[in-house]
């Protein structure tokens, strides 16, 4: 049975973590979702903001209460909004007959001035035309106001607003809290096909190249994962470069490592010569790839023919398994920093493999993987100089970033002038002792119209529950027009569970694990378990509230250790020192005197 204290608890973390901090995102429905407690002034702050059965409302009264007879909120727009929207508000009028007058602007011009057609003690939704060029790029400021004089603080005459959405007319599931603002699962009673499909007729207008990479992967995480990307209708496998170094027998940036120059062990190479057959047997493009300037105790000289050498050895050992597709990463590097030796390299390793296959393809992964260019001598250097059919990685405008926009991957390709792969960091954790299990969101729906492919950046050792964000991931990139990140992830669980408990308990786990992209916190190494707990613990009078949410994650714990006795073992393992943490933090505060 679910526990309904999870709830509260995500809940909880929801209200803790996000809070205020509201973006303006664009999705397929809508610009801009607020809360009323996201307005400032108001009557919130004298009476709260639950009210009427809901969460995070706030209220004018008269002019007469002074700075309780406006409400006011900022939001941030990346671009210059389309035409043909509405400003959509839930909100209700006093618990008294008659509709309190109001008044709305936004950015100064007024949108609705007088009496409004909602009802009096009951929420509903009424939308308001916002003329075009009233909403701009950069900052946004809308205005709620009562119209009335007289009254006092807490009577009415009073408008109350519960939601306020900028969007188009016709919005789906309006009624719905946005995924980012109140992250609640309710599972569809039957699988459909997944990815989305494309409506009939409709031509496919998703990335090319879809995939993931490893993140210090061994072969037989790579040999697991096969079948998901099949069945996602991917096509892109990337080796993680870590992957290629000695880390059965020295730990990621031991200086003995990453011995690049030294040829690949044979038992190695078998193991993922097996990856490589298994991959061009179910139409997957592997893509083998090697860092020589990140933790290595040698750095590869741009100038030594002997180190191309050394390096190109381990690309001919792939080519010649029938690989055609290779990067080189050059990134998170403190040495070799230079844009032209980069370029000799990836060059000559280019013309290489292209002198054996004309169809080699090659992505580098520069030290500049960021941004949106601007005045930039690194990526300058690098348009000019590197090979144009060279494709690029991009992580987008953040190393980790909660938003991908066309306009910020337009400006990233018109700097560096070459051909574009996503490498999205997400739902990487970097190693760190954590889960991102929600959907991929923030990324525009038509970003494949300027880049090429798309490559999810996995979790470390929990590749089996890492299925569910990817497929998140492979939805998207398959069908981004489509795409909805609470359908996405709700027919990923049913189709990754086997049976109705399984898929209920997995509910749960990322219930638990929402991710960096849905909480609005984009740090890979980031624990919303602990936090959440941290931040009860902080509160006064914590006891019951934190005994409740151990006992909470406790009994998930065990459902998970009930249903999936022979899976996600390094996921289990995660859930168990998260628990021994909570416990051993509740100890140490609630110790008991005898």
């Amino acid at each position: 049975m679910r526990n309904p204290f999870l709830v509260l608890c995500c809940l909880g973390l929801i209200l803790g973590v996000v809070g205020s901090n509201v973006q303006a995102q664009e999705s397929n429905r809508s610009i801009v979702r607020l809360k009323g407690s996201d307005f400032e002034g108001g009557g919130a702050g004298a009476f709260g903001n639950i009210k009427y059965d809901a969460w995070g409302v706030n209220y004018v009264y008269a002019r007469a209460t002074g700075r309780h007879a406006q409400m006011q909120a900022e939001f941030t727009l990346t671009q210059i909004p389309r035409s043909g929207l509405f400003l959509h508000l839930r909100a209700m009028n006093q618990d008294t007959g008659g509709a309190c007058p109001i008044k709305i602007e936004i950015n100064d011009t007024l949108v609705h001035k007088g009496p409004t057609d909602l009802p009096n003690r009951v929420w509903a939704w009424q939308m308001f035309p916002i003329a075009d060029g009233v909403l701009q790029e950069g900052v946004n400021r809308i205005v709620i106001s009562n119209e009335l004089q007289d009254g006092t603080l807490g009577m009415p005459p009073w408008f109350m607003l519960h939601r306020c959405i900028i969007g188009p007319e016709h919005l789906s599931k309006l009624s719905q809290p946005d995924i980012s603002e109140d992250f609640h699962i309710v599972l569809p009673k039957e699988k459909k096909p997944f990815p989305e499909p494309y409506p009939e007729g409709e031509k496919e207008s998703g990335f090319a190249f879809r995939g993931t990479k490893g993140w210090l992967w061994k072969a037989e995480q790579y040999l697991e994962e096969i079948p998901t990307l099949v069945q996602c209708k991917m096509n892109f496998l990337m080796v993680c470069y870590g992957s290629m170094v000695d880390i059965e027998h020295y730990g990621w940036g031991h200086p003995e490592a990453n011995r690049w120059w030294e040829p690949l062990p044979l038992k190695k190479k078998q193991a993922y010569a097996q990856v490589i057959k298994e991959c061009q047997k179910h139409g997957i493009e592997f893509c083998f790839g090697m860092n020589p300037n990140l933790g290595s105790k040698r750095i590869l000289d741009y100038s030594s023919p002997k180190d191309y050498d050394d390096l190109w050895q381990h690309y001919q050992w792939a080519q010649d398994l029938g690989v055609t597709w290779f990067n080189i990463s050059l990134d998170d590097i403190t040495h070799g920093i230079d844009a032209s030796g980069q370029a000799k390299l990836v060059n000559d390793i280019f013309r290489r493999l292209r002198s054996d296959d004309p169809k080699a393809q090659m992505i580098f992964t520069p030290t500049h993987y960021w941004g949106t260019g601007g005045d930039d001598p690194y990526l300058a250097a690098l348009a000019e100089e590197i090979h144009p059919d060279v494709y690029l990685f991009w992580t987008g405008p953040q190393v980790v970033s909660p938003s991908i926009r066309r306009a910020e991957a337009q400006a990233y390709r018109n700097a560096v002038r070459h051909r574009l792969f996503i490498w999205d960091n997400y739902p990487v954790n970097d190693g760190a002792p954590t889960l991102h299990l929600g959907p991929v969101l923030g990324r525009d729906a038509d970003l494949p119209e300027v880049v090429d492919g798309y490559m999810s950046n996995p979790l470390h050792s929990q590749n089996q529950i890492n299925r569910l964000p990817l497929m998140t991931c492979a939805d998207y990139a398959y069908n981004p027009r489509q795409y909805d990140p609470m359908r996405s992830i709700t027919q990923a669980i049913l189709h990754l569970g086997k049976n109705r408990r399984q898929q209920e308990t997995l509910r749960d786990l990322v219930e638990y694990y929402p991710g960096m992209l849905v909480l609005n916190h984009p740090n890979t190494a980031w624990n919303p378990v602990r936090q959440q707990f941290l931040e009860i613990m902080e509160k006064p009078h914590s006891y019951r509230l934190a005994f409740a949410y151990i006992q909470s994650f406790e009994a998930m714990v065990h459902q998970m250790n009930r249903v999936f006795p022979r899976q996600f073992r390094a996921t289990r393992k995660t859930l168990h020192d998260d628990l021994q943490l909570l416990k051993s933090g509740f100890e140490a505060k609630y110790t008991m005197m005898e």
